[in-house]
């Protein structure tokens, strides 16, 4: 309850005023005494919420103060970001492409004077019309947004899209995509907090792409506090896509200044995922269990031999898409072609088409691996860049031609390629990309791309 009072000459009065959902309940008198009470009912939140806003401007301009000790005027509880259904969130989940179980949320939001009613009509409005009609219709959405984001958001979630660390996709009144991340070495954004409220969200409840930026510019950039957040989220949305370190090395930080962390509690609360993409040292991923993932990225400078071995034992059903980075061994990098023979043989990866094994100080020994690896008759794409391949690796590929005449494109860009490897190579594939090579120091100075 907010309570003003207005003491002056031999005026001694106090103002209460208490919202709750659609009721407005008013206590005013003498200081001293019970006074009297009114109570005043509207049709919608949205309503009693103006109303309240608008009576307590009233007060404060006639000089009346918020006591002391007492909560402050600004609604309390009844914002329209509390309306939620949980019967009708249920039914888009269970059908999230089907725009039906959206407009039955909008008659029911409009009920509650929630301002995502509209929203969800307007942009239903953009789907199957002409490209310019969605297009106008898609600026005067984004008008809405700006103009109801302390309602659609909240204060902090509002202030951080204001300052864009944090940036957000809205589709059919509810947020889809969302990247959230300091900006910038003055930002002082508490990330896993900032997070946490974004989860917790109504206008979250379909998130369905998280990108997550910089956590800290101060020091190292440490993951652990968000993905515990990651982990506690309840309800956890239904996340499709997670990536995991969206910054620029080193213009932002190292990638070796990065601390990750542990991925395991995430994989129970995110069943649903089918792009995982993580950047950074220090990663544990302990028993992967993601039998959606279509996609699967991990980008270090320095892959411990543990690491290695938890991502070729996975079983992953429907991945399509694998790259790994594996780094140098001055910033941690271990283990070598022996260790990826799981893969190599395709144990657990029936459905993969991708296969990138990048950013490697083994990448001559990868070349004479592949020609008889199992796995190279499923691939249509390979991606041996930024490692240490040299002409005696292309020369290789090239001998071995026949086994990669099937793929529809290989990238052995970013190695030590001499003009000469380079042609030996050109027409192993269908599609070779060869350039930007690297020039060593000498024969014993060749360096994986990436380490710090």
């Amino acid at each position: 309850m907010a309570r003003y009072e207005f003491t002056e000459g031999s005026s001694s009065k106090f103002w209460e005023i208490t919202l709750e959902g659609t009721t407005l309940t008013k206590r005013w008198g003498r200081i001293g005494t019970d006074g009297q009470e009114k109570v005043e009912e509207f049709d919608s939140k949205a309503e009693a919420k103006k109303a309240y806003e608008a009576q307590v401007r009233e007060k404060e301009r006639k000089g009346y103060t918020l006591a002391e000790g007492s909560e402050s005027g600004d609604g309390g509880e009844a914002t329209a970001e509390s309306a939620v259904n949980p019967d009708l969130e249920a039914a888009i989940l269970a059908k999230p492409d089907d725009v039906k179980g959206y407009l039955a949320y909008a008659e029911w939001l409009k009920g509650e004077g929630d301002p995502r009613a509209e929203l969800i009509l307007l942009q239903h409005s953009a789907l199957d019309v002409p490209a310019a009609t969605a297009t106008a219709v898609g600026k005067k959405a984004a008008k809405f947004i700006e103009a109801h984001a302390q309602e659609l958001l909240g204060e902090s979630l509002a202030e951080a899209v204001s300052d864009e660390t944090l940036k957000l996709e809205w589709h059919l009144g509810f947020i889809r995509e969302a990247r959230l991340g300091q900006v910038d070495y003055d930002s002082t954004a508490d990330i896993p907090e900032l997070l946490g409220e974004l989860l917790a969200h109504p206008s979250a409840r379909f998130l369905s792409r998280l990108t997550l930026g910089m956590a800290s510019f101060d020091g190292e950039n440490d993951y652990d506090d968000t993905l515990a957040v990651l982990a506690k989220a309840k309800p956890a949305p239904p996340l499709r896509s997670l990536f995991i370190g969206d910054f620029e090395f080193p213009d932002e930080t190292e990638i070796s200044w990065t601390q990750v962390g542990d991925l395991k509690a995430l994989y129970k609360v995110y069943p649903r995922l089918q792009e995982l993409r993580v950047r950074g040292g220090e990663i544990g991923l302990g028993k992967i269990d993601l039998p959606e993932l279509r996609s699967f990225t991990v980008e270090t400078g320095g892959l411990h031999q543990g690491t290695v071995k938890e991502i070729v034992k996975a079983k992953w059903p429907k991945l399509e898409s694998l790259e790994i980075w594996f780094g140098q061994e001055g910033y941690g990098a271990s283990g070598g072609v022996k260790d990826l023979k799981p893969l190599l043989d395709a144990e657990g990866v029936p459905a993969l088409r991708k296969l990138g094994l990048r950013n490697s100080e083994f990448t001559d020994e990868l070349c004479a691996a592949l020609p008889k690896a199992k796995i190279l008759a499923q691939l249509e794409a390979l991606d041996l860049s930024m490692g240490t391949m040299s002409d005696a690796g292309a020369d290789t590929l090239a001998q071995n031609a026949r086994a990669f005449s099937h793929l529809k494109s290989l990238d052995v860009t970013q190695n030590f390629l001499t003009k000469a490897g380079q042609k030996s190579v050109a027409n192993v594939a269908k599609s070779v990309a060869s350039g930007n090579q690297r020039t060593p120091y000498d024969e014993e100075s060749r360096y994986a791309a990436v380490g710090e």
